[in-house]
């Protein structure tokens, strides 16, 4: 059986989902919201949306986080083979 999210977990994918419609800066609302260094939000935010709780929690967030993070991924990668050509 998969284990379930966290509350804090779900709270991540929550705020993820829905930080574009709060005002301000996103790095002052994860602080304020989540009691959390961006840092540490990216961090956590990163390794959970590999999970299948969260692929389950969220499908469309999910997958979208996991396209853009692939991209920049190969984005770096090319930039790195430009440099060392």
């Amino acid at each position: 059986m998969a284990e379930e999210l966290t509350d804090q977990q779900r709270a991540i994918l929550d705020f993820e989902a829905d930080w574009r419609r709060h005002a301000g800066a996103k790095e002052e609302a994860i602080r304020s919201q989540l009691g959390l260094t961006p840092a540490r939000y990216y961090q956590l935010l990163g390794r959970l949306i590999d999970t299948a709780e969260a692929l389950a929690h969220d499908p469309l967030l999910v997958g979208r986080l996991r396209r853009i993070r692939d991209q920049r991924a190969a984005e770096r990668a090319a930039r790195e083979r430009a440099v060392t050509r």
